[in-house]
């Protein structure tokens, strides 16, 4: 079952991969998005780590448009 992941959340990872692939990845970049991961796992009873993999999955690797 695929996770439906936030906007919010998905802009606060592509925020931390930009930092990250910068060279730079700051701590309240980072904080912010474990807490918004801890939030959304809370509300939603999601585990953690599986939004966690499929936010970076989502960010780091998206798949292509259909054509």
């Amino acid at each position: 079952m695929a996770i439906e992941l936030p906007d919010d959340l998905i802009a606060l990872e592509t925020a931390a991969w930009q930092e990250i692939q910068a060279g730079g990845l700051t701590v309240p970049t980072a904080q912010a998005v474990h807490e918004g991961i801890a939030a959304y796992a809370e509300t939603s009873g999601q585990p953690r780590l599986a939004i966690e993999e499929a936010l970076k999955r989502a960010v780091r690797h998206p798949e292509p448009a259909p054509a």
